[in-house]
Order: structure tokens, then C-alpha cells, then sequence
């Protein structure tokens, strides 16, 4: 399928095509103009590079990334590729090390990128080796620009992206502040592979709608109802989006709504053990839950006493990978500790609710396959004006994310672009249409 053939009919994004999350050539431009455009892209927590020479890997779009402190307690991030014969250069997740070198040809690089060593540069005997010209000096791994914030590694391959707390924007910023208020130690890590395109995912972390109809437990169990005070809150842009409620607010007239969806709200049902449940209040304001989304893959999370970041790593077209860092404060007793880690298990891939989001993102995928001529309904919470919303109820913030996604892809929605699109159409994609 070609790409300038994919219809838009809704100027508003409250249609999108499903071929957005099937086509090659889509994928392939998002690695160039999206995750290599001028955004900024979340690489981890400084908190898991204490002292020199720690590293950890990662990726953007499809793009190997190692993260290095120097001897300087600088944090570098590298295109993590040899730049002899584009060998992946470090395979371990995370490490500590004095330098980095490849398996393949021992080249020796420094914690900054420098190369620094060759086997046998100068040959043996007079023969073989490295031209008389050639300088070390000259050859250093592929560098991003890193800025980090309240001890969050963002890091940008574009020299025309806008500082990094311009693209956060003030409602991020504030929410970021809030999270990360204290310092922080790493409690543990999760993956989770899902078979379906990585912007499902964004579209479901956007989606608040979906969380008190999808997830049994939140619903059954209150922790997150679509009856309950609540919202969505957008950048300037759109692009990121903050999903809050707050826990017990919700009554028997508000939860009226859920009349028809008894397998999802059962009411009956209660834990013997409410430990899960419980909200150690621990910030100023009334919010229980946050679902903090930045563009384009990263998100911060607050459940209860849960806190962690997803990153949303790219495998492909037909597949992602979701990495969890699940933190608390470095202040927090063993009690604490132990009830965040409790709460832990609400998410990852055997989550009480994550398990839940990856198998809709994959049955959503694998049904969307067939009907690429067709789009996704997105009008929750209204058409027309991309907005802030005061409840639940509401897909706005999907709408936001591909807004600003078809505004870095030059992608112009609406009449015009349709116009322009069948123009374009062979006789037989016609006839299809």
C-alpha cells in the first residue's frame, strides 16, 4: 500500500485510518521524521547510573542506544554501533565498565565515545594494518544530545528540536515535578512483549475511557472508575497527555452508568486481603492515579503507591516491547517499599490490569489487518476542538497524539487531503474504494 493513498476523511482526527498501524512505508518514515525528528525521547532514570563507568541500552524507534557515564559524571548517549562494521557494541542491559569494546574486532572505545584502540593497527612486519592515514582521533560513536531533568535522561538526535522543557510543556513539567519531587532508587524491572504496532499502545494509554471498562479489577475494586473525579490534561500541542481520577469519589447514582456492563463492574465482589487497594497518601493533592504520556514513547505512573516509567520500544512494524522501571524515594521505609512493590503487581505482563491493555492492543491489530481501507471511530467526549477534559469519559487525548503525529509525518487531514489522495489512486484502488 502506498502511503500518499492512506484516506483521512475527519480534518479533526476523529477518524484514523487503520492502515497507519500496517503500512511499511509509515514505519519506516516514522524512524526518520518521528523517532530521528525533533522530538525528545526518554532513555531512563539517572538513578540507574550512579557512579562512573555504569551504562544501560536501549533503543529509539529502531535505533541501538547506549547510555554512559563518563569519569566526568557526564551521561553520554550513543548510537550503540561500531563504527567498523556496525556491530551492536554492548548487548548487556545495564553494567559497569571502564571502556567499551566490540566482540567483533576488539575496537576500543571510551565511556564518552572516543575511539581509542585497534588490534594491530600498524600490521606485522611492515604489512597489513590500518592506512598510514588513519586517526583515531577522528572516529567517534554517533552522539545525541542528552538533557537531563529532575533526574530523567531525554535525549534528541535533531539539532532543530525546541529545549527540552519547551517540548514538555508547563502541565508535564508540573506533573514530572510532582512525581519526582525526592530522589529516587530503582525497586525493579519488567518486559512485556505485545504482537501489535507501537502506536496502539499510545493510543490506549490516551484512551481514559477505556480504563473503567476494560480493566475488571480497577472498576470492581474502585481504584479507577469512569464515575469517579477525573480527567485529561494536554500540552499546548496535544502531543502528551495526563490521565488523573481520584479514589473513593465516585456514588451509586454516578456508577449508574455501569448498569450494562456487569461483567466489568461487580459490585459483589470484594478482596480478603485490601492491601492492593490501599493509598499511603504521600502528595499534597487529592490525585490517586496519573497516567502521564509523552510523545513519543515514554510513560510516568502513579497508581496508588505504584510508580513507575514505561518505555514503549519498537521491534518492528507488527510488534513492541514495553520496559518497566519501577522506583520509589530513597526516603521510603522497608513498609513502604514493600506496599510499592505489592502494588507492582497491578502491572507488567502477568499485571492485573496491563494484561489486559496488550491483549487489546493485539486483538486490535489482528482484526484491523484486513479492513486497511477503513478507520478507527474516535469521538468519545466529542468532535471538533482538540480540548482539555473534565472527566473520564473522553478520547481527546488520542486525538492529540496524532495530531502532532501527522503534523511531524506531513500528513494534512480533512477534504483537501482526500482530494489530494484520490487523485492519486490507481484505477483499481478506485473501483476498491
Amino acid at each position: 500500500m502506498e502511503t500518499q493513498t492512506i484516506s483521512w476523511p475527519a480534518k479533526d482526527l476523529s477518524r484514523i485510518p487503520f492502515a497507519m498501524y500496517h503500512s511499511p512505508e509509515v514505519y519506516a518514515q516514522e524512524q526518520e521524521r518521528i523517532f530521528r525528528g525533533p522530538t525528545w525521547n526518554y532513555l531512563g532514570l539517572e538513578a540507574e547510573l550512579p557512579s562512573a563507568g555504569d551504562f544501560i541500552t536501549t533503543v529509539i524507534g529502531d535505533t541501538p542506544i547506549l547510555v554512559s557515564r563518563d569519569e566526568q559524571g557526564k551521561v553520554h548517549a550513543l548510537v550503540n554501533r561500531c563504527k567498523h562494521r556496525g556491530a551492536v557494541l554492548r548487548r548487556e542491559a545495564c553494567g559497569n565498565a571502564k571502556d567499551h569494546s566490540c566482540i567483533y574486532h576488539q575496537w576500543r572505545y571510551s565511556l564518552a565515545g572516543q575511539l581509542e584502540s585497534v588490534p594491530f593497527q600498524r600490521g606485522m612486519k611492515g604489512e597489513g594494518g590500518m592506512p598510514a592515514d588513519f586517526d583515531k582521533s577522528k572516529i567517534h560513536l554517533d552522539e545525541l544530545k542528552v538533557e537531563v531533568y529532575k533526574g530523567i535522561i531525554f535525549a534528541t538526535f535533531s539539532a532543530q528540536a525546541e529545549p527540552l522543557l519547551d517540548y514538555l510543556d508547563a502541565p508535564v513539567v508540573y506533573e514530572i515535578d510532582r512525581l519526582f519531587a525526592k530522589k529516587i532508587k530503582v525497586l525493579g524491572y519488567q518486559r512485556q512483549r505485545i504482537f501489535g504496532n507501537w502506536k496502539l499502545y499510545n493510543d490506549n494509554v490516551r484512551d481514559p475511557n477505556h480504563g473503567g471498562l476494560l480493566h475488571m479489577f480497577h472498576a470492581t475494586f474502585g481504584l479507577y472508575r469512569l464515575s469517579q473525579v477525573g480527567g485529561a490534561k494536554l500540552d499546548r500541542k496535544h502531543r502528551h497527555n495526563i490521565t488523573f481520577n481520584q479514589l473513593g469519589t465516585d456514588d451509586a447514582e454516578a456508577n449508574a452508568g455501569y448498569s450494562d456492563t456487569k461483567k466489568v463492574f461487580q459490585s459483589e465482589y470484594q478482596l480478603r486481603d485490601t492491601a492492593m487497594l490501599q493509598n499511603k497518601k504521600e502528595f499534597a493533592d487529592p490525585v490517586t492515579l496519573v497516567i502521564l504520556s509523552v510523545f513519543p514513547g515514554v510513560v510516568f505512573q502513579q497508581i496508588a503507591n505504584s510508580l513507575c516509567t514505561r518505555q514503549i520500544r519498537t521491534r518492528g512494524l507488527n510488534e513492541m516491547e514495553l520496559y518497566w522501571t519501577y522506583f520509589g524515594y530513597e526516603d521510603d521505609d522497608q513498609a513502604m517499599t514493600d506496599h510499592r512493590l505489592l502494588q507492582a503487581n497491578l502491572c507488567g505482563p502477568g499485571g492485573y490490569i496491563s494484561m489486559e491493555d496488550g491483549e487489546a492492543v493485539e486483538i486490535v491489530h489482528k482484526a484491523s489487518f484486513t479492513a486497511q481501507d477503513q478507520h478507527a471511530i474516535v469521538e468519545v467526549g466529542g468532535k471538533g476542538e482538540i480540548r482539555d477534559s473534565g472527566n473520564l469519559i473522553s478520547e481527546m487525548p488520542v486525538r492529540g497524539f496524532w495530531s502532532y503525529y501527522c503534523e511531524l509525518m506531513g500528513i494534512e487531514p480533512g477534504s483537501a487531503e482526500m482530494a489530494k489522495q484520490a487523485a492519486a489512486q490507481t484505477p483499481l484502488q478506485k473501483a476498491a474504494a
